[in-house]
């Protein structure tokens, strides 16, 4: 989606098609705002600056002058020592003209745009309508939203951990944030493009690029952990597998994950052998709802594998769970082998692979296989016994209908041709 969306925003065409069309679009407007930081529940944030670029949306050019301003509040109380070190000072926010004077300005930067920013659809754009309802005016209006919080979450996984604007600066070494408005407009603009270099690139080179997916002989399985999260009428919390359990509330619901080196555990093996052809899962009114192949894994795989099955079995049963332990490994003709599930997402004529599936070429070029529904018939006709397939997959843990275990899924696969 990450991918798409700013191939779409940056995509260039003739001449005369393109101007009209990029008179016809309306321009993003990337933005942040600062505010001041409540002690407690009951305190509201207060504006303190803003800050916008304007962009083409398809070529991803400046096509205005930056807008960017301090807004003096009501109370200059509300400026903490925090906010003089990010340079917002007491003395700087005196100078600075209230809200009511610059009103218009913010209007005119924002309504009728495209609005862009992180996390702005829960905080930046409130932050917005209260500051004009305040001042007894209605507040400007986007064409549509990118908030690249979800967007990032959602398309580029939470490689850099929490995804706050801070670590993906961080994990693409663009330097810290400073918490200004101007300066982390275009902090997100350069995060945006990276993700999306990166997304495009393992679109299109799936077994060149990792993408956060581990070969088995680069993992420590001392760093192999299941974590716990569990939720309860205290809220959320977070254990690692070690933690004693008698100190957690009475009632909770828990769910469990494997992770190495505090993320979730990834795996990429190259040239998997297929054992099993596709086996289709229906559900309870017999449509299909998930797919399966089963290939033959290498020894380094089988170690990893048989080190998460061990820990994660000691876990759930100290969890009190009596469900039937089922061993990711089956042994066929003396080959270990493991079922690589592919999810089937939507329902009905919606439904489509959650997997992305690749085609490689005798050549050794790679092409994306798309689907625009979930054809179990075509799907069947790719995957033969003896088939060479690169799996870049999941390790998640399940337990249903008083069956639990390890369970492999398939994020993408590279079917080599016959």
């Amino acid at each position: 989606m990450l991918a798409k969306t700013i191939a779409y925003m940056s995509m260039e065409e003739g001449e005369g098609s393109s101007r009209a069309m990029v008179e016809e679009e309306p321009e993003i407007v990337f933005f942040d705002v600062e505010t001041s930081m409540p002690w407690g529940p009951r305190e509201r944030r207060t504006l303190l600056e803003f800050g916008s670029i304007f962009l083409c949306p398809r070529q991803l050019v400046e096509v205005a002058e930056p807008f960017v301003t301090l807004v003096r509040p009501s109370d200059l109380g509300v400026v903490t020592e925090v906010l003089e070190r990010k340079g917002i000072t007491r003395g700087a926010l005196e100078d600075a003209p209230p809200f009511y004077d610059v009103a218009d300005n913010i209007h005119n930067a924002l309504h009728g745009r495209i609005w862009a920013g992180h996390n702005i659809i829960s905080f930046d754009s409130e932050i917005i309508r209260e500051a004009f309802a305040e001042i007894g005016r209605s507040p400007p209006e986007p064409k549509g939203m990118i908030d690249t919080l979800p967007l990032l979450t959602q398309t580029f996984g939470r490689r850099a951990g929490n995804m706050k604007m801070a670590n993906l600066a961080d994990y693409f070494n663009l330097g810290p944030q400073i918490h200004r408005s101007l300066y982390d407009v275009r902090m997100n603009l350069d995060v945006l493009k990276c993700c999306s270099t990166v997304l495009f690139l393992e679109d299109n080179f799936p077994e060149l690029l990792s993408g956060g997916f581990l070969n088995p002989n680069d993992i420590s399985l001392e760093f192999i952990q299941v974590s716990i999260s569990f939720s309860s009428c205290l809220g959320k919390r977070s254990l690692t597998s070690g933690l004693r359990t008698n100190s957690l509330p009475y009632q909770f619901e828990w769910s469990l994950c494997i992770e190495h080196n505090d993320n979730p555990l990834q795996l990429r093996c190259i040239g998997l052998r297929v054992r099993y052809e596709v086996c289709l899962y229906q559900d309870s009114e017999g449509r299909p709802n998930k797919l399966s192949i089963v290939v033959d894994i290498p020894e380094n795989l089988r170690q990893v594998l048989e080190f998460c099955d061990e820990i994660a079995e000691i876990t759930f049963r100290k969890f009190g769970s009596n469900s039937e332990w089922r061993q990711v490994i089956k042994e066929y003709g003396n080959r270990p082998s493991v079922r690589l599930n592919i999810p089937i997402v939507g329902s009905g004529d919606d439904a489509t692979y959650a997997t992305e599936i690749y085609l490689k070429e005798a050549s050794g070029n790679i092409r994306k296989k798309d689907f625009s529904k979930a054809d179990v018939a075509e799907l069947e006709f790719m995957f033969f016994r003896g088939d060479m397939v690169d799996a870049f997959f999941s390790v998640e843990l399940y337990d249903y209908k008083n069956n639990a275990g390890i369970r492999l899924v398939a994020k993408k696969l590279v079917v080599h041709c016959r």
